[in-house]
């Protein structure tokens, strides 16, 4: 297979790896939310669930490595400790959410199964899988992909040209920051250091490759399944919006539904169930296939790491699995706001040149990113950790708190800072090499 062969496949294997349940049901409730302002939700959505998951894989790249090496700078315990609260979170959330919404959508409707023998079929499909890991790039990225993109541009194309009202208001107060939050929900940031990982060990299979090409080719796979990701959300996204002055829906998969007919007619349902099916499949299988290779890693390359992780991922998808999508959806609001600031964060450093980024810088910029991400995580709780009144305070003194994006400047002030520390240390430590410069 030729190099750039291996570039489309990955490519494709990448944009199914990332684009599940939350992908498909978001964007279009977003747009449809939004109305005439739907090009800064795209926007917003884009940073969070474009950009950002692309730099996770070009960090990948760079790093050959787990996702334990997104964080070592910062302490070995460190990293072990997040990678395990990642991988936690991804095989009890977003893995098990993608078999609710398959459920939903593809199943209840048609078929008198219970979701949890549907969680059963599904799950054990997602095991044969990963157990046969070697040729999950080449199923994925040939042959259910295509499939998965050639339904989307369908719907989206014969979609934008209906005729439709006018544009509504958008409900949102900042449109651009409401698509970024909205993008959480994705996990794709999550997803691209969880995936990432799972792409460097397919490659490392093969066997074929040094770590230059590896890192060009996985990085220009990054690059092509960002902008057909980019392209899908904005157009779902636009889909949304098209209809927002035609029609009233509460519900994210009522309007996903309404879209597929109105694009494709009464066999739009078909489509949508088999889109669903597959897109929500492939992600299940990246999530649960990532988790099992880093535990694997962890318990020095143990086969037997990998088939019990893999079955209790399963296991853990069946039992989550048969809540409804909107209940795994609200319970994952506290975990995101805690764990993307840092995700996010990481990601940033590692594709940043090395100078910029010391371990000082790490350790600086991560542990102020925690500290400011705390309001916003306690914000989001059920159970009051701090007393509201202290906790409004505390948030109105926190630039971008009330739009649970508090850490952003502090980490951006803390990165400056600590650099400009680290350059003023090293030029008063080796005064003579600078003299050598002059």
């Amino acid at each position: 297979m030729t190099q750039r062969k291996q570039i489309v496949i990955t490519a494709f294997a990448l944009f199914s790896l990332f684009f599940g349940a939350g992908n498909l049901i978001l964007p279009p409730y977003l747009g449809y939310n939004a109305g005439s302002s739907w090009f800064w939700v795209a926007i917003g959505f884009a940073i969070s669930a474009v950009i950002i998951p692309i730099m996770a894989i070009y960090g990948h790249a760079r790093l050959q490595g787990t996702m334990l090496d997104f964080a070592n700078k910062v302490s070995p315990w460190f990293a072990l400790v997040y990678s395990v609260l990642v991988y936690a979170i991804s095989v009890s959330l977003p893995s098990p959410r993608t078999a609710s919404m398959a459920y939903e959508m593809a199943i209840e409707p048609y078929f008198d199964l219970s979701s949890l023998w549907l969680s059963i079929i599904y799950f054990s499909l997602v095991l044969v899988f990963v157990l046969n890991r070697n040729k999950i790039l080449s199923i994925i990225g040939k042959y259910l992909t295509p499939l998965i993109i050639l339904i989307l541009l369908l719907v989206i194309v014969l979609g934008l040209n209906t005729d439709t009202e006018s544009l509504r208001s958008s409900i949102f107060d900042n449109t651009l920051v409401s698509g970024i939050l909205e993008g959480y929900q994705t996990f794709d940031a999550i997803g691209g250091v969880v995936v990432g990982g799972v792409i460097v060990i397919s490659f490392s299979l093969q066997g074929k490759y040094k770590y230059h090409d590896q890192r060009k080719m996985i990085a220009k796979s990054g690059l092509l399944a960002g902008l057909g990701l980019f392209i899908i959300y904005a157009g779902l996204i636009a889909l949304g919006a098209w209809q927002s002055g035609s029609m009233l829906v509460e519900d994210r998969t009522e309007l996903l539904l309404f879209l597929c007919i109105n694009s494709l007619g009464d066999v739009g349902t078909a489509f949508l169930a088999v889109l669903v099916a597959l897109a929500c499949f492939t992600t299940a299988v990246g999530i649960v296939t990532g988790t099992a290779d880093f535990v694997k890693g962890v318990f020095r390359n143990s086969q037997r790491a990998y088939v019990i992780t893999a079955v209790t991922g399963c296991i853990i998808g069946v039992l989550v699995g048969q809540k409804t999508v909107g209940y795994i959806i609200d319970v994952a609001i506290p975990a995101l706001m805690f764990i993307y600031p840092i995700t996010i964060v990481l990601i940033i450093l590692s594709v940043l040149p090395d100078r910029l980024t010391s371990k000082l810088v790490y350790r600086a910029t991560v542990i102020t990113t925690i500290i400011f991400s705390i309001p916003d995580f306690a914000a989001t709780l059920k159970l009051q950790l701090i007393p509201q009144h202290i906790l409004e305070s505390i948030r109105t003194y926190i630039p971008l708190s009330h739009d649970h994006m508090g850490w952003i400047l502090p980490f951006l002030i803390t990165f400056f800072l600590s650099n400009l520390y680290g350059a003023s240390k090293g030029k008063s430590q080796h005064p003579e090499m600078e003299n050598e410069r002059i």
